[in-house]
Formats: C-alpha cells, sequence, structure tokens
C-alpha cells in the first residue's frame, strides 16, 4: 500500500512517539495543518491496513525496577498451542506472547513468553505459573534475561 504525502507526515510526526502532552492528536494536528479528528481517522486507517501494527505504551522496565526481564521459550505440542497460548498471553504479567517456528534440532521452542519482575524470585514465580498453565504440554522451556534494552522503536521513515 502507498501512502499519500498527509499520512507520511504523520507516521513521520509519530514515529518517535506521541507528544507527552493532554491532548497529543491534537498537538500533532497543529503541528501538521490538521484536526484532530482527521489524525485520529487516519492513524486508525493506517492500523486497519496494516501500516501502522499498533499505538502502545514503550516502558523502560529497567528504570521501573525490573531487573529480571525474561524471554521464557517452550515447546509445546503443536495440536494445543492455540489453545494454550492465549490463555498463557491473558496472564497479567506476560507482556509479550507469540508462537514461532522450531529450528530443529537445535531449537524445539515454539511459545514465547516475555515476563518482568523486579527480583529473580518473582520472575522464577510466573515463570511456574506459565508452566502450571501449560501443564503436561510443556515438553521443555527455558529462560533468556536480558542484560539491556537492546531495541524499542520501529521502522523509521526518513522526511
Amino acid at each position: 500500500m502507498s501512502l499519500d504525502t498527509i499520512d507520511r507526515q504523520i507516521i513521520q510526526a509519530t514515529q518517535s512517539g506521541l507528544p507527552l502532552v493532554a491532548e497529543p492528536y491534537q498537538a500533532v494536528a497543529e503541528r501538521l495543518g490538521l484536526t484532530a479528528q482527521e489524525v485520529m481517522q487516519r492513524m486508525a486507517q493506517m492500523q486497519q491496513t496494516g501500516v501502522i501494527r499498533r499505538i502502545a505504551a514503550v516502558p523502560n522496565h529497567y528504570k521501573l525496577g525490573y531487573r529480571y526481564n525474561g524471554m521464557t521459550v517452550w515447546d509445546i505440542d503443536d495440536s494445543q498451542i492455540d489453545v494454550l497460548g492465549p490463555k498463557v498471553a491473558e496472564l497479567v504479567f506476560v507482556s509479550h506472547c507469540y508462537q514461532r517456528p522450531r529450528h530443529l534440532p537445535d531449537w524445539p521452542y515454539n511459545l514465547f513468553a516475555m515476563v518482568h519482575g523486579k527480583t529473580e524470585a518473582e520472575a522464577s514465580a510466573q515463570v511456574a505459573i506459565i508452566a502450571e498453565q501449560l501443564g503436561k504440554y510443556a515438553r521443555c522451556h527455558d529462560v533468556l534475561y536480558s542484560s539491556r534494552i537492546l531495541k524499542k522503536t520501529g521502522l523509521r521513515i526518513g522526511g
């Protein structure tokens, strides 16, 4: 899909985040000479067509005190992934959850779920809850803890 000039301007104005003001869409609109309603409608349309994947807050877990940020990886029976994946994704402490292809023989994992704990014990307790949720369908798992933030941005379009 090609973007018109206004859509491209909206993306460029918001790709580093919405302004941290009481009315962010109004601020973007004023900057671009549009109405807030037009900005919101165009962004909603770009979401519907897949140009914009999502609009969400992106917290810095480390600054919030979460030092144990772990991507849990699970080897789940393929016949159960469509049932169990959504259950894991609904857990309040899981921030990301998705299915990925296995890369056998070295990487048997097909379900990924990100957990965040302020202590190692807290993160471990979250992993145990996921394991309980998955039950006998979890053949094995691991936790890959991050040591720093690698990326918190999407695609950038230049001016």
